[in-house]
Parts: structure tokens; sequence; C-alpha cells
């Protein structure tokens, strides 16, 4: 997993629950001597390890934690990277691009990244479906990302997952439905 995610991760534990929280849960949660750089790669399960440890440190849910973060890293993304945004205006279309020209910039930048894949299903009823599919059980933070962009565009969409078959968290449905 590509070092982006584990430092930003990080900057939302710091300006949320401070440095100390930061360095206590990285202490915990990381091998020793870890020093997470944006263009590094790391194990996903150091990640999974440091939520774990905040969830602990907080008391918060492991679910509420990587849906929060989804949530960060959707505003970093469209703060560092605007092109990604650039004559998108909802959250439909911005999905639309994740597989074709967002997964192709970040593959440019990163080719040995593993990144997950988002098929796009119809629907019977008109709406959308995103079918997840990660080796990394990681729906919550995709989950997040898409509720993020919700908010973002200010769509008038509720966002609700279906695991899949397989290990929790690695394979989910995401429909998108109208507010009711």
């Amino acid at each position: 997993m590509k070092g982006v995610v584990f430092t930003e991760f990080l900057e939302l534990v710091e300006s949320n629950f401070g440095m100390e929280v930061a360095d206590r849960i990285q202490t915990k949660g990381s091998p020793k001597d870890t020093g997470f750089t944006s263009v590094g790669t790391y194990d996903h399960r150091i990640l999974i390890n440091l939520v774990v440890e905040l969830s602990q440190e907080t008391g918060m849910s492991v679910r509420d934690l990587v849906l929060a973060f989804g949530k960060h890293l959707f505003q970093s993304f469209r703060r560092n990277y605007p092109e990604t945004v650039v004559g998108v205006t909802n959250t439909l279309d911005l999905l639309q691009k994740v597989e074709s020209v967002i997964h192709g910039e970040v593959q440019k930048l990163y080719p040995d990244a593993e990144l997950p894949r988002f098929r796009f299903l119809p629907s019977e009823d008109g709406n959308f479906q995103v079918e997840y599919i990660s080796a990394r059980p990681f729906a919550d933070l995709a989950e997040g990302l898409i509720e993020a962009s919700i908010e973002h565009f200010g769509d008038d969409l509720k966002c609700v997952r279906t695991d899949l078959e397989g290990m929790p968290g690695t394979h989910a449905l995401f429909y998108l439905c109208p507010k009711q």
C-alpha cells in the first residue's frame, strides 16, 4: 500500500486526536523505526494495526474511524490532485472516472500500486451500482470516499452498502439512489 495513505492517516490522527496519540499508535501499531513517507510502500496490515490502536485509544469503532479516514482522504486527494475533479459535476461522474482515469494516473506515478477494482453494474430501477473488489479489506474506506464525494458535490444521493462473499471488507456492492 502506498505511503501517501499512511501519511494521510497519521495527519488525520494528529489533527483530530493530537500528536501524542499519533505517536502512541505508531509506536504500538507499526514495526520499530518505521517512518512513513508518501512515496514508500508498506504492508496494508500495518494500517489496519494503526486503526485498531486508534480505536483502542479513542473508544471509537474501527468502522467509524475508517469511514472518517475515507472522507479525509477524499478532501486530501481533491486538494492535492485537483485535476481529478476538473469537469466533474457529481459523484456518479467521478465514480465512472475512477477505474479508467484516476487509477490510470496512479499507475503512471506508482507502477507497483495494487489498486482495488470498481465495476459498474446496471440497476433494474435506473439507479447506480458499484462493485468494489480488493485483496485488502478496505470497503469502509471506499464507502467513506463515496460519502465524501456525495457531500462535496451536494448530490441528493444515499449510499447503501452490501457486503458480498469473501473476506469481510474485500468485496462489496454500493447502491447509490436518491435520498427518500
